[in-house]
């Protein structure tokens, strides 16, 4: 057969037979007056002939059937198609689906509007999908928010855990009059983070002074200082040899934080101080050395620099041997810690700011008040880093020895 010799009826035919999208008209109640056999097939229909004079209230929920009849009626009236129409389709038993809807007035030979026809196509597994994946970023979304408010609330009571107030020399003293001065200094890389101090009354004259950096930073360093603030009441009180008392955190520390799927350690230096004689006890396990900032002599030191004094970190070792070193200090002298943010911090061609450097920046900054000390060493390692911030968690703690303190009349 010549294609010069289709008529229109043959092409329609052949549309309507094999076209997968729904084809329907309507007339102006928008009854079905012709269906192609995907529409009716959708419709539940065994032919086309079927739908002949149904409407979607036959076959949808009445909300649906009501805004598609409302959709085809301004369509009669006003002459606009409405291009790219997404509905959501409920039958009646409670199904639903999806389609992509075009629709268009209906006109006869004379340009007169006599009702409407569409096409829809079923979009419904790609609007799922759609559903699906907005549903899964908002789950993500809201997971996420309380997990960042954990974290916000996390990183409140860790706060916590640093001192909130100072021991003073002899006990009640005023703090300017105290034996020996002590500050901490505190800035999280993250919301939470693994550095940790502590500074406590042992007894009449003598404090504690802790410091902890948990490997790494962020939600599984800041687990491994709330382990540690837990047991440092106990074993400050119990334990007044520093070297003993790094055993005892040690063992306790390897089974905790030594699980066949978890690698955590911690390094620490302990200290505890006589502000009566000036005697100051120290052990370390992996942490580095303090300073020592000596004012008889105006010059700054490493507290110490044998290496065979510095044990293990925490949680790598059992049985880990944890020596105490002595130290006298003397009126004027102060002892600070710090932990390795301080001075890993790169600067150009990734250099580190180092540890010279900062012992340097401790010379330079000789005979300063802790609490302008600290500000100032942490001012020279930013001043040096390219970015200008720090990527692990920086903390200092010291004391200051004013004078011996003296022994209370009774």
């Amino acid at each position: 057969m010549n294609t010069d010799s289709y008529d229109s009826r043959f092409l329609l035919k052949n549309l309507m037979d094999n076209m997968t999208d729904k084809i329907y008209f309507k007339d102006l109640q928008s009854r079905f007056t012709l269906v192609n056999k995907a529409a009716a097939v959708w419709h539940g229909y065994d032919s086309p002939s079927a739908a002949i004079g149904k409407s979607d209230f036959d076959n949808y929920k009445e909300a649906d059937a009501r805004c598609m009849f409302e959709a085809e009626q301004r369509i009669i009236a006003t002459g606009e198609p409405l291009e790219g129409l997404v509905e959501k389709e409920t039958w009646k038993d409670g199904q639903t689906a999806w389609v992509s809807t075009t629709k268009m007035p209906l006109r006869d030979s004379a340009g007169s509007i006599v009702g409407s026809f569409g096409v829809s196509r079923d979009i419904t597994a790609q609007k799922e999908a759609e559903l699906q994946e907005v549903y899964y970023a908002e789950q993500i979304k809201r997971i996420k928010e309380e997990m960042e408010e954990e974290v916000r609330m996390a990183a409140e009571l860790q706060k916590t855990f640093f001192p909130r107030s100072y021991p003073v020399f002899p006990e009640g003293v005023d703090p300017a009059a105290s034996a020996v001065r002590f500050f901490h200094y505190y800035r999280a890389s993250e919301m939470v983070s693994g550095d940790f101090c502590s500074i406590r009354r042992l007894t009449e004259t003598q404090s504690g002074i802790l410091l902890c950096d948990v490997m790494g930073h962020g939600v599984r360093a800041a687990l491994g200082t709330a382990l540690i603030y837990a047991m440092v009441e106990e074993l400050m009180h119990q334990e007044s040899d520093p070297g003993q008392f790094l055993v005892h955190m040690n063992k306790l520390l390897l089974p905790i934080l030594r699980q066949d799927d978890t690698f955590l350690y911690a390094t620490a230096c302990y200290a505890v101080f006589d502000a009566a004689t000036g005697r100051l006890c120290m052990a370390n396990a992996g942490h580095p050395s303090p300073l020592h900032f000596q004012t008889s002599e105006k010059r700054v030191a490493w507290l110490t620099t044998d290496e065979s004094m510095r044990g293990p970190a925490l949680a790598i070792a059992e049985g880990a041997v944890y020596p105490t070193a002595e130290t006298w200090l003397q009126p004027g002298d102060a002892v600070v810690m710090y932990t390795d943010g301080l001075y890993e911090i790169e600067g150009a061609d990734s250099e580190e700011f180092g540890m010279e450097r900062l012992l340097a920046a401790a010379q330079r900054h000789m005979g300063e008040p802790l609490p302008e000390l600290f500000p100032a060493l942490v001012d020279e390692s930013i001043r040096f880093s390219v970015e200008g911030v720090f990527d692990d968690d920086v903390c200092l703690v010291g004391l200051a020895y004013q004078e011996p303190m003296e022994p209370r009349n009774e």
